[in-house]
Order: structure tokens, then sequence, then C-alpha cells
């Protein structure tokens, strides 16, 4: 007879973490435990599910206002099983039993403190003083009711954890979930522990995985045609010869290429002859898709429309060195968020999402410097696509001469934030006193430069390819929308082996002006308790939003804060993973963790309320992803950073930064400038003043002076 496992019930109190608190109680109580948000369910039909214990999640807000707390109250009131209360879980814990919640003497998100403990219950077996992740503004007071005692502090005093005096009941205000905690794992082992003996539950036996029968593919219609060519073909010259005129058109250029970030580049158009445009807006929701001549209309989401065509495409693995062998590319835009959870009140003047459905492509492989011709089509259509393979490299092997870009000295031109100085440095007080009050951990503030301008979106991409290259750069053109990306981030890549990676960005500092005050500045980057807070609150959240598609045990960190070197900045960079589970696809992976966190804060869905509340505009592409998703299963998208979004006559390129309790408001407002810059400097370049910056921070509407604000 197999021993009993427990049954866990988390009450999800709306966090970014609450996954992280699934994924090590699923490996330390050998099954799954069920996730409920607070306001789903009443506590009659929680009841109901009989578990053998509940764990109350972290989360934003006071647990004495009933809907940050929601159903949590009950459990505290009615339930009779063990409860472990974390962060807010523990604050309510407190409060319901009579304690008094104060705002801490230092706002702590995202630092670390090592504690002190009575070496009992949850904190059996672990040593003193080892350090662990705080996420609070807010605190239980002292002294505490009779019936709840101290077990955990911090060396200037401020209360870490609790237990009831009688009951089966324990919280900790810091979070044992996440990546830079020590020891969490084996304090949640304890919990599980102390579940057991209090209810007599025997040790479960090992977990026993019961997968999904992986859904059988298709008939096999389709199939990935390729020829490899040894040719040192410029990418450049051959996507403005062959690309540079059609609309749409895409590059997938790893314009930056550099071993473990970067190889291969992708380019193509819409002229395929099972190619597709696709545009969809999510409110109200309409899904266009243009094929050849004829145009459909679909009230479907998109990831599901994504969802059934990749199923009708899949094609087998090719042995091929690069994942993208057909699919969908184009972009998403942050409003996509809709679809994804979240709320968008800001309708977006662009399509959410443009993709193009790509039957035929070159992709560079710039190790082995070669190109490989693709193309997706019925084995009955061989002698097609060979044609187009003889045509196409007859182009390559007789490209002409690149013309160079020598515009024409050009007048200035106005540049303005769309929020200016004075508003934007007000948005950021109002994110530090939701922070004090415990509404946010983590605010991603942005704002837009606008120029009234007229320039060509490739020109503009390829003076800012020069200037900025980067490993997830892109070019898109859809109709009057031109895209020139140089992003140096990935939001998330699914390999062929279902390998899902995340390398958010969080803390930016400028390059110096000489060899040694560069590599000071490089070591103070990775030094900086503010820029390290606001990446490892982001790497949580990564950790968190994989947590939900992976399976139990594979999400890890195998770089943390590792300083990476662009042409005009050093970032601190993370890299997350994990292994899909069986049943879900790519496009699940990204649903799951759209918009990437570095664009949005922590925690996630209440911190992009606050967001929309301030921005009051929709961010439309930027922040968004751009990238592909593969007829192979897998995906590789970016995010959409230091880009100039070009429509005629206007230019807008997002910038902004991560808001925490450290921040100071005029240094936010300087790195804002400081990563448009390079993007900024592109645009005058291209429109033939190449040594003049405007100041975007100047109220004029006509030539503004020299940019120095940002030089710094």
């Amino acid at each position: 007879m197999r021993a009993v496992r427990q049954r866990t019930l988390i009450i999800d109190n709306h966090d970014s973490f609450t996954f992280n608190l699934f994924q090590l109680l699923a490996e330390v109580g050998g099954t799954e435990p069920l996730v409920v948000r607070n306001d789903e369910r009443s506590w009659r039909e929680l009841r109901e599910l009989a578990f053998d214990n509940i764990v109350l999640s972290p989360g934003p807000g006071r647990p004495d206002h009933p809907a940050d707390f929601g159903v949590c109250r009950d459990a505290l009131l009615e339930a009779d099983v063990p409860i472990l209360g974390v962060c807010l879980g523990h604050q309510g814990m407190g409060h319901v039993h009579g304690a008094r919640i104060q705002h801490a003497p230092e706002v702590m998100h995202g630092r670390l403190s090592p504690v002190r403990h009575t070496g009992t219950d949850l904190f059996q077996g672990l040593p003193q003083d080892f350090p662990v992740v705080r996420y609070h503004s807010l605190c239980l007071a002292r002294p505490l009711p009779e019936e709840l005692v101290e077990t955990a502090w911090t060396s200037d005093g401020v209360l870490m954890a609790l237990r009831h005096a009688s009951l089966p009941r324990w919280g900790v205000q810091f979070h044992p979930e996440s990546i830079a905690t020590a020891h969490g794992r084996q304090l949640l082992a304890n919990f599980v522990r102390l579940s057991r003996e209090h209810r007599r539950i025997p040790r479960p036996a090992a977990p026993e995985e019961v997968k999904p029968p992986r859904p059988s593919p298709p008939p096999e219609a389709f199939r990935v045609h390729q020829r490899k060519l040894r040719l040192d073909v410029d990418p450049e010259q051959a996507f403005v010869t062959l690309f540079g005129g059609k609309d749409p058109a895409f590059w997938l250029d790893s314009s930056r290429v550099e071993a473990g970030l970067s190889r291969f580049s992708f380019m193509g158009d819409a002229t395929g002859p099972h190619s597709a445009v696709i545009h969809y807006r999510v409110n109200p929701r309409q899904l266009t898709v243009r094929r050849g001549q004829g145009t459909e209309e679909h009230a479907t989401e998109l990831f599901e429309f994504l969802q059934q065509e990749l199923t009708r495409l899949r094609t087998p693995p090719t042995g091929l060195p690069f994942d993208f062998q057909g699919g969908f590319v184009g972009s998403l835009g942050y409003e996509l968020k809709h679809d994804c959870g979240a709320s968008a009140p800001h309708p977006s003047p662009d399509p959410d999402a443009s993709l193009v459905l790509a039957d035929r492509l070159l992709a560079w492989d710039h190790l082995e410097r070669t190109v490989y011709l693709v193309a997706l089509a019925p084995e009955n259509e061989a002698a097609q696509v060979q044609a187009w393979f003889d045509a196409t490299e007859a182009t390559l092997r007789a490209l002409p001469a690149l013309s160079p870009l020598k515009p024409a000295p050009g007048a200035p031109f106005p540049v303005r934030l769309v929020r200016n100085r004075e508003t934007y440095l007000a948005d950021i007080q109002h994110c530090l006193e939701q922070l004090h009050e415990g509404e946010t951990y983590e605010v991603c503030l942005t704002n837009k430069l606008l120029a009234r301008a007229h320039v060509d979106p490739l020109d503009l991409y390829r003076s800012l390819r020069r200037l900025n290259p980067a490993p997830y750069a892109a070019y898109l053109r859809m109709g009057p929308l031109g895209i020139a990306c140089s992003s140096p981030e990935r939001f998330l890549r699914v390999d062929s082996e279902r390998w899902v990676e995340s390398k958010p960005i969080k803390g930016t500092l400028r390059r110096g002006a000489t060899p040694d005050e560069d590599e000071r500045l490089r070591q103070q980057l990775g030094a900086q308790e503010k820029d390290r807070a606001e990446n490892l609150m982001i790497v949580d959240l990564v950790r968190n939003d994989l947590g939900r598609v992976c399976e139990v045990g594979s999400v890890h960190v195998p770089r943390l804060m590792h300083v990476e070197s662009y042409a005009t900045v050093h970032q601190l960079v993370s890299t997350i993973r994990g292994h899909l589970r069986e049943g879900l696809t790519a496009v699940d992976a990204v649903r799951a963790a759209f918009p990437g966190g570095s664009m949005t804060g922590a925690p996630k869905e209440r911190t992009m309320e606050l967001i929309d509340r301030l921005e009051r505009e929709a961010r439309g592409v930027y922040s968004g992803a751009i990238g592909y998703f593969s007829v192979t299963g897998a995906a590789d998208l970016n995010v959409v950073i230091r880009t100039a979004v070009v429509r005629p006559g206007e230019v807008s390129i997002g910038a902004g930064g991560a808001i925490v309790a450290l921040s100071d408001p005029a240094a936010e407002l300087d790195e804002l400038l400081l990563k448009s810059r390079v993007v900024l400097k592109a645009l005058c370049t291209t429109l033939g003043r190449p040594d003049w910056l405007p100041d975007p921070d100047s109220e004029a509407e006509a030539a503004p002076g020299p940019w120095t604000a940002a030089s710094s």
C-alpha cells in the first residue's frame, strides 16, 4: 500500500513569486500543490477540497485590507490544518491573531539580511545568521499577543518569523523561495515535516510522475527543404538587395556575434506561396489574416491561433544547426498582456501583434560563414522550391555593391519627452510612495521620446546596427510601421530540446571614457546594492513565470548577475532556465511569461496596473517582444528596448528604468536618457546630423540645443 501524500493548498495573493513556492513545495512534499487565487473561490468551496496544509503566499498591499488578503482571512479563522504564511501571509497571520502592522524601519525589497532564530520548528537544523531575501515595507509590531511566539529576527530587531503557541501555524516575513535565500528548501521541508507530524500523515513514497500523452502529430503535409551555401556574404548587403523594398519584411539580426549569445540571423518577406500576414488587436478582439489576395477575419485570441497553426504546420527536426525553420516571425506589443491575464486600458495606434508566416527565409550562420536557404512546403512542391533556391543563390552570388549611407546634412528637428521632466519625476515620486506602502516591490516605469521627422526606417536601422550592434537586434517593416531594434535582451527562448531560457537585464551604467574608468564602472555595477536588488527581483519573477510551465525541479539559474558590456552601456544580466512540461508548447511558455518581467516590475499584476495609471497611454511595440515561433516547436524572442518605432513623419523611442526604494528620481531620469541616447544618435546620423543630439529634456519645440544630460 502506497503512503499517503500531503495535499497542499497555496492561496495566491496575486503575487509574482507564488510559483517559486509551488516548485519547492512540489519537490519537498512529493506532489504538486493546488494554487488558487485569493478571490477565485469561497472558503466553503476550498474547505470541501480537504487539504492537509495551507500556504498563504506573499503579495502586494496590506492584510488588513480585505481586497488584498481575500479568502486568506477565512482560512486563518476557520481552517484546522497546518498553515504557513509567507510575507503578506505572515503579516496576515499576525493580524488575525491580534498583532499590529507597522511600517518597517527601512523598505527592504530584494535586499538580503542575516537572521537569528530559535533553532526550532521551521528553523530546526538551520545555521544562525543565514542570509534571507526580504520583500517588504511593512512588518509586525512588538509586543506580540501572548498566543504568538517570535522565532526569528534581524540584527536590528525586525521580526522575521513567528509561530502560534497552540495551533499548527507558522509565519516568515522573508522569502524562503527566493534564489538568494539560503536554506529556503530546508525551511519548507521542515514545514512539510511539521504538517505530517500534526496530521499523522505517513511519509510519502517517491512521487509517481504522470505525464500527459504528447499529442499525435498531424499527417505530414509540410516539410523543411534547405540548401547550404558556402558563401561569405554580408547580411546587410543581402537584405537591402533582396528585401529592402519589400513590405512586409523581417530581419532578425545578430549584429553582435558572440559565443553563447548569438550565432544566427534570419531574413525574409511574405512573398512565398504559403505565407501569410497577421495583424491582431486585443480590444475589441480582431485577428486579420491575409493570404495571397484573400483576407480572413477571426475573433479568436492570437495565442490560440498560433497554437492551431503551428500544430497544422508542425514538422520534425531536420538536423539544421538553428531552430527557426519557417513559422511565425514579427512583433508582440506590450498590450498583448490583455490576453495573458492583465488589463490593457490604453489602445495602441498600431496592431497589438504583427506577424508574418514565413515559408521561405535565409539563415546566416555567422560562426561557419555559411548561408542556408530554407523553405517550408509539401513534398510535391519540391520543384518550385528548387527554382526559388536557384534564383536566390544566383542573386547572392552576384550582389551589387552596397550603397553607403551618406545623407545630406539635414535641419534640426524637434524631440520631446511625451511626459515632460516635471511629470516624469512626479511619477517616480508616486512609485516611491507606493513602494513604501507595500503596493509594489519594483516598478519598471517608462517614457517615450517623440521626434517629428521623416526617415526611412531601414536607413535608420542600418545606422543603429553600426552604432550599437546587439545579439537580439531586429528590423521589421509592417505597412506604415517600421521597427529598428538593437536589443541586448532575450525575453524567452524554447529550443528543440524543450529547454526554456530567459535572460533579463536589470542594472545599467554608462561605459567609461578610458579603459581604467570603464573597468571601474563595470565592477561598480556588479557590486551596487540597488542594481543587484533590481536584478534579483526580476530573477525571482522570471523563475515564477517559468515555474508555471516547466517541470518540477527543472527551473534553475545558471548565471546570476553577470555584467555584459555593449557599445554605450554596461548591463547586469541573469540567465534562468527550465524544462517545458510535456503537453505544453512554446506558445504556452510565452503566454505564461509575457510581458517580460524586466519591463513590468514585481508583483507583475499589481505593478502593471500602477504603470497603466501613470503612463496613461499604450506602450505599443516598445517593451513587447520581437522574434519567431518555429514550425519545429522552438521559439526565440527578444525584449523590445533600444528601439525606434517609425511612422510617417514621426519616430518614437521608448526608454525607462526600474524604480525601487533605493532610487533617486534625478538619477532615474538620467538613466532613461542614457538608454535612449544611442537610438537618438542613430536617428540624427541617418538624417545627416551625426554631430548633433537634441535635448529631449528640453521644453523647446524646435531646434533644441546639444544633448548633454546623459553623458555624465
